[in-house]
């Protein structure tokens, strides 16, 4: 898809799923980008002392795939995230299939943005809420 939805193409409760299983190999490679080497994603004996008992994937990784949701699938290309709230409400583990859903709930024509409910889970479970606002190609 080289372009995404118009404003006028988009409609409220309108939404889209995209699914990720996190690997290691991503989790290195977050951590290899930004920075965050804290030792709860990368170390096991680390993290076998903390609550998690293994090492859990970057909170920020998981809310990545929210981006790439809006991103590629809806609006898709040529919109722009301007806005977005987070809660982490439980940890991701390496092997677990992120399933992102974002859901348009508002659409103002006329600045040319929506505001998206966005939600990861795992298993079943929400372990990322929160509300994007993107604006629109005019």
């Amino acid at each position: 898809m080289t372009s995404g939805y118009t404003l006028e193409q988009l409609s409220v409760d309108q939404s889209v799923e995209y699914r990720k299983t996190v690997t290691q190999a991503d989790v290195q490679a977050f951590a290899d980008v930004t920075g965050d080497t804290n030792p709860v994603h990368l170390d096991e004996e680390y993290a076998a002392t903390t609550s998690f008992g293994k090492p859990i994937a970057h909170g920020m990784l998981t809310a990545g795939f929210i981006s790439a949701a809006i991103g590629t699938q809806l609006p898709g290309p040529g919109c722009i995230y301007l806005e977005q709230s987070l809660k982490f409400r439980a940890p991701v583990f390496v092997g677990q299939e992120v399933v992102t859903k974002v859901t348009v709930t508002d659409i103002n024509e006329r600045r040319c943005r929506a505001t998206l409910k966005t939600t990861c889970e795992c298993d079943g479970k929400v372990v990322v809420t929160g509300e994007a606002t993107i604006m629109l190609p005019a």
